[in-house]
């Protein structure tokens, strides 16, 4: 991708992160009442920037799968509600005790450590009391009620398991328990694949459920998120190695500082990158045997992998 594509795309994220941003902010609760402090915190967690790479990956999946209707806002909102919780429990002290994120202080530095934790509790609970809003408006899009039932069902069911103990939360144990030993490439990349990968694969399989697809397309879309997610990640130890600290917005070296293992620590920047190439060409190799208009998302996918914050 030369500089010309690069700055195509980077507009293209940023029109559509603007929309995902009204979207996500029609679901987020006021500031209001004795439990003011606690939404005050989630707020100001998950209005703080980013990408908002996870529900843009499921809007676009539910276009290329010929989903048309509103469905999946509610899921879209959850999900980037899930992703900014894990990122204001992974700041925490006790985890990774960063002091910046997306070049803004932290949630517990600006509220402390014990309303951080509410905060990153609130956003989880409240994500699914969102996805729920998916029953709402059942008998939109063209799908019979019933399948839009079954599908919503399913969904809820995808956000659930990825993101839990089997998912994510399970990534993030085994990448806490590593910080006292020596993993391998092997458990470095069962880290990747389930503490980022987890929700990078729900985002596009909720966002091909959601739009009626067949079972083949959600299977093929759930590795395709796979191979994002992982080399997304590795990208991620890539750039904390060799990033510029004012264009990712937070201090680089932190994982060094944090005596944390990762994949380019372990196997070497060059087998790192070599990673980051060969998932990267299963995951556009996938995006271009699917039906549909896949153009806009193999070009999100390709910069993403190679981004440089």
């Amino acid at each position: 991708m030369d500089e010309k594509e690069r700055l195509a795309v980077e507009k293209e994220i940023e029109q559509r992160a603007r929309e995902i941003e009204e979207i996500l902010r029609s679901y987020l609760p006021a500031e209001e009442g004795c439990q003011r402090t606690v939404i005050e915190a989630m707020r100001y967690s998950i209005l703080s920037g980013g990408k908002r790479l996870r529900p843009m990956l499921m809007q676009e999946t539910y276009k290329l799968c010929g989903g048309t209707g509103e469905s999946v806002r509610p899921f879209m909102a959850a999900m980037e509600m899930i992703h900014t919780y894990s990122l204001v429990h992974d700041d925490l002290p006790a985890m990774d005790n960063d002091e910046y994120r997306r070049g803004r202080k932290t949630t517990h530095v600006v509220y402390g450590e014990g309303m951080a934790v509410l905060a990153g509790d609130g956003l989880l609970n409240y994500a699914f009391e969102t996805a729920l809003k998916v029953f709402d408006n059942c008998e939109v899009d063209g799908i019979p009620l019933t399948e839009r039932y079954r599908a919503g069902i399913r969904a809820l069911s995808v956000l659930a398991g990825k993101a839990g103990i089997y998912g994510m939360i399970g990534g993030q144990t085994a990448d806490l328990e590593a910080e006292a030993g020596q993993p391998d490439s092997e458990q470095l990349l069962f880290i990747h694949e389930h503490k980022t990968a987890a929700l990078i694969e729900a985002s596009m399989m909720i966002g091909a459920i959601l739009a009626g697809a067949d079972e083949a397309v959600i299977k093929a879309v759930e590795e395709c998120a796979s191979h994002i997610g992982i080399a997304f990640q590795i990208q991620d130890d890539i750039l904390d190695v060799s990033g510029d600290e004012a264009a990712l917005g937070k201090p680089v070296g932190s994982d060094e500082k944090n005596c944390k293992q990762t994949y380019v620590t372990v196997c070497g920047l060059e087998k790192a990158a070599e990673e980051v190439r060969i998932r990267s060409r299963k995951a556009l190799d996938i995006l271009k045997g699917l039906p549909g208009d896949s153009a806009f998302l193999q070009r999100l996918t390709e910069y993403l992998i190679y981004r440089d914050r």
